[in-house]
């Protein structure tokens, strides 16, 4: 489907981004291929790895609405993954984490709707589920913007959903490549938050896929969520440096002992696919279909159980310290 299309990724040249780029210019021929970011430096660095005739780099910022108008000219399908994304920096600087989070996320539906774009799908984290930090709570902010913009759509052809998951192995700022530095530096130990801590564990590739994989699934208004598995940081810790000690530091602020992606509360519209859940809206459209059980490929769904939540702790799949190795040692290698 992608074929002879337009696409827009903001936050282009991020960990995402790259790998999202990487992907499609393997795998499809589309007409364009347009990186949207603030930062020259890094786009100049990209240009020097994906320099494919159909490839266009727009220094930009969401908070732009007129420039994010300008560059959705002729676009087809927007991939929104821009954001601020440090959970302790957007606690210390929270109106640059709502400017860019929540203002840019209302630039990104405004311009998608006034350019006909055909179809919007918005990343989001499993810290927008019962957020507890502002990171969180503005991409909840984020999240029902995308799905009430269907509404705001009317008789206009553009569609927009969610796609929400767990920690990216490797990708900026997160844990692998941290302790992978301290190792390499000869660090005396490995510092860990909280001994019983959990997260949500998927690799760049897993979240590419699963992203295009939804463009073709999605009737708009949905929040997508992979089925994946959760590590244990001790276990993660033991894996990259079984020999040395773990000293527990805290959690840090605004930072959660377990990750949620399926609240509770939401069970009563969460529907269970074979291998993702789909949170349907809670709000209805005038002009679009509400029946999410089944999505745009024919594939059906199970309402999950009233009280039924996905998070980190109770979920049945669990990476082994062997699988954790595994895992690492081909992102450390990327």
């Amino acid at each position: 489907m992608f074929n002879g299309k337009t696409i827009l990724v903001t936050g282009g040249t991020g960990s995402f981004g790259k790998k999202f780029i990487e992907t499609v210019l393997s795998r499809y021929q589309p007409s364009r291929l347009i990186v949207y970011s603030r930062d020259e430096l890094k786009q100049f660095e990209m240009q020097q790895r994906f320099n494919h005739p159909c490839m266009r780099y727009f220094i930009g910022d969401v908070r732009d609405a007129e420039r994010l108008n300008m560059a959705m000219h002729g676009v087809d399908f927007v991939v929104h993954a821009a954001a601020l994304k440090q959970v302790p920096a957007a606690e210390y600087n929270p109106m640059e984490c709502i400017k860019t989070n929540v203002g840019g996320a209302e630039n990104v539906i405004k311009a998608a709707l006034s350019n006909g774009v055909e179809k919007v799908i918005a990343l989001s984290t499993d810290k927008a589920a019962n957020p507890v930090n502002l990171y969180g709570a503005t991409k909840l902010c984020s999240d029902k913007l995308f799905v009430a913009a269907n509404n705001m759509a009317g008789n206009n052809p553009t569609i927009f959903s969610v796609v929400r998951y767990g920690n990216v192995v490797g990708s900026r700022g997160s844990v692998v490549p941290f302790f992978d530095k301290l190792i390499r530096e000869g660090a005396s130990h490995l510092p860990i938050t909280h001994a019983e801590m959990t997260r949500f564990w998927l690799n760049l590739q897993q979240g590419v896929d699963f992203v295009l994989a939804n463009f073709q699934r999605m009737k708009g208004g949905e929040l997508f969520i992979p089925k994946i598995p959760s590590v244990r940081i001790t276990d993660l810790a033991s894996a990259m440096a079984p020999d040395l000690p773990q000293e527990i530091i805290g959690i840090r602020p605004g930072e959660k002992l377990h990750e949620v992606m399926c609240p509770a509360d939401d069970s009563y519209h969460t529907f269970e696919f074979k291998d993702y859940y789909v949170i349907s809206p809670s709000i209805s459209f005038s002009s679009r279909n509400n029946d999410f059980a089944t999505n745009a490929l024919g594939e059906t769904a199970t309402l999950v159980e009233p009280g039924f939540e996905y998070n980190s702790l109770n979920n049945q799949h669990f990476l082994s310290i062997d699988e954790l190795q595994k895992m690492n040692q081909q992102v450390l290698i990327e």
